[in-house]
């Protein structure tokens, strides 16, 4: 009977193991909305800021998060015109560095996306649109395709940025072609499984949110001038909705929260809460902030409003859900991306600011504060959180700090 015990036991375990380890990292987090699920975090941090546990300082040039899997971190970097991905240790010990491809090498020049791990292999998506998936063991190679050559998907004017995003053995992408807008690959061998024209629109900067319904999957993304809504198993467009700003830039991901779509974009468009149909087929607007007009930095729902900083419109803001209405606005602190974790925002601003903000939408408090000066370049990688530490990647440094 003992014997029996222990080998179901160990079954589950592994059962539970293989089932974790196929589960695809996402693009800010584990449900791809900047909430994070660490409890126990410091409500207030010491004068001189959170303890940096390690500095890690030969990246190359880029504004890609890092991403943690078991024991190791992977982020990517450019030197040169070469983009790499690095692996590394929870101790910030490089363990291997390896070429994925040509990078974007125009203004802003760097890694843009960040990798996306799936058991033992890694996809990553160059400026330049090469999609490559290797081994995470040694970074070897599987197989990889060309967006523009492969897929007639084109150039936008600052590379694209796109985190592809997977789902069982699907990977969908946005080469931004007039025939091959979004596609879905097989994740094993990167065959098209579908095509979707969209709009025709080039792609616009933005990492697809997968909205799972009851009846449908849904893959909700902007390419320049629309918002697409399209079935995650046949790649039909199924609406879309007009969005547009003046340079065809929408890099956040959408959120979604009770049967509604939040999608926004920066220089002073703002952004469209949509309500979703039980199916996924239809759209309903409900209402229009053109204040929430964040340009990079995302924004994280929390009981029922929503958090961020606009571009044009400056402010760290507070939106109700269900509204639209804007509860505060404060410039106390200067633009930038923010992530939600253990009932605190985490804001990251332009100008090298890493502020912890209570969650409240009576005002913007900000409990602490401190200045980063490790690393080189803009201040616009958004932060990771994970198993109580604060990741923050600037520039070529990438600095792990203690919150809890």
């Amino acid at each position: 009977m003992k014997i029996k015990v222990s080998l179901c036991l160990a079954v589950l375990l592994f059962t539970a193991a293989s089932v974790f380890s196929q589960t695809p990292t996402k693009w800010r987090g584990p449900d791809e909305n900047g909430v994070y699920p660490d409890k126990g975090l410091l409500k207030v941090w010491p004068a001189t800021g959170p303890e940096a546990a390690w500095t890690f300082n030969e990246l190359g040039q880029g504004y890609s998060s890092p991403v943690i899997v078991g024991n190791n971190i992977f982020v990517t970097g450019a030197e040169s015109e070469m983009g790499n991905v690095y692996k590394l240790s929870l101790k910030g010990e490089l363990i291997w560095k390896v070429p994925y491809g040509k990078e974007f090498t125009e203004s802003y020049p760097g890694s843009r996306s960040c990798p996306v791990i799936v058991g033992d292999q890694l996809y990553i998506l160059s400026g330049m649109g090469q999609l490559s998936c290797l081994k995470t063991s040694d970074g070897s190679k599987i197989w990889s395709k060309d967006l523009f050559k492969d897929f007639d998907g084109s150039q936008i004017t600052w590379g694209l940025n796109e985190t592809v995003v997977i789902d069982g053995n699907t990977l969908y992408c946005t080469p931004g072609g007039k025939t091959n807008n979004v596609i879905a690959l097989n994740r094993m061998n990167g065959e098209l499984i579908w095509t979707s024209p969209g709009m025709g629109n080039k792609a616009a900067y933005c990492t697809p949110l997968l909205v799972k319904l009851a009846k449908r999957k849904i893959l909700v993304t902007l390419t320049a001038n629309n918002i697409l809504g399209i079935d995650a198993a046949t790649g039909k467009l199924l609406w879309n909705q007009e969005q547009t700003n003046q340079w065809s830039v929408h890099a956040n991901t959408p959120l979604y929260a009770d049967g509604g779509v939040f999608c926004f974009s920066g220089y002073g468009k703002g952004g469209v809460k949509l309500k979703l149909n039980d199916d996924g087929s239809a759209i309903t607007k409900e209402w229009v902030s053109a204040t929430l007009d964040s340009r990079i930095g995302g924004a994280v729902v929390v009981n029922g409003y929503i958090y961020g900083s606009g571009d044009n419109n400056r402010a760290w803001q507070c939106i109700d859900w269900k509204t639209g209405v804007q509860k505060y606005a404060s410039t106390e602190l200067a633009k930038g991306n923010v992530i939600y974790a253990d009932g605190m925002l985490y804001c990251y601003s332009e100008k090298g600011d890493l502020a912890l903000v209570a969650a409240d939408p009576t005002a913007f408090k900000i409990i602490s504060k401190t200045k980063i000066t490790a690393g080189t370049d803009q201040h616009w990688a958004h932060l990771v959180i994970n198993n109580g530490i604060l990741y923050l990647r600037h520039g070529k440094a990438l600095i792990a700090y203690k919150i809890k």
